[in-house]
């Protein structure tokens, strides 16, 4: 079965927003050797865990929208400029420990690009902007720490 390319990506990011959550369905547009790579994290999710970043999503803002300002189409290949949106009501698991829900707003700038092959996701490359999402939690860089280790590892 040949499904155009944008039509399965535009399936993927409905079956992924908060008000219309299915992680199955999004799960179910994958091949069955397809793959979602969160490359800024370096996380890369297959099979069972297909659905893994989209349940994190929709528990850290159950409200979860992507807003979809452009895509770019050639042949197979999907590239798509988009922010996802969204309310922090859900806990943030860090290595550190929890952060409690803030209630902070959430618009990450993100690029995504899609591969389909047969009517099916390939491969799933996310770029979210992760340093700006971290901002926006109120989680900021600890330079000190970083300045001080570099400091004492040269002397």
């Amino acid at each position: 079965m040949t499904t155009d390319a944008e039509t399965v990506v535009r399936a993927a990011y409905r079956a992924a927003e908060g008000s219309t959550l299915d992680v199955k369905g999004f799960m179910d547009l994958f091949a069955e050797d397809g793959v979602f790579n969160n490359i800024v994290a370096g996380e890369t999710y297959r099979g069972e865990h297909l659905g893994d970043l989209v349940v994190f999503m929709s528990k850290l803002t159950p409200d979860v929208h992507r807003e979809l300002h452009r895509f770019h189409v050639q042949g197979n290949v999907v590239a798509v400029e988009l922010t996802i949106q969204g309310t922090v009501s859900g806990p943030f698991e860090t290595p550190a420990g929890v952060i409690a829900p803030t209630g902070a707003e959430l618009n990450i700038p993100t690029a995504d690009f899609w591969y389909i092959e047969d009517g099916e996701v390939k491969e799933f490359n996310c770029y979210v902007g992760l340093s700006v999402m971290l901002a926006q939690l109120g989680v900021q860089p600890d330079f000190a720490t970083a300045v001080t280790s570099s400091t004492a590892a040269a002397g």
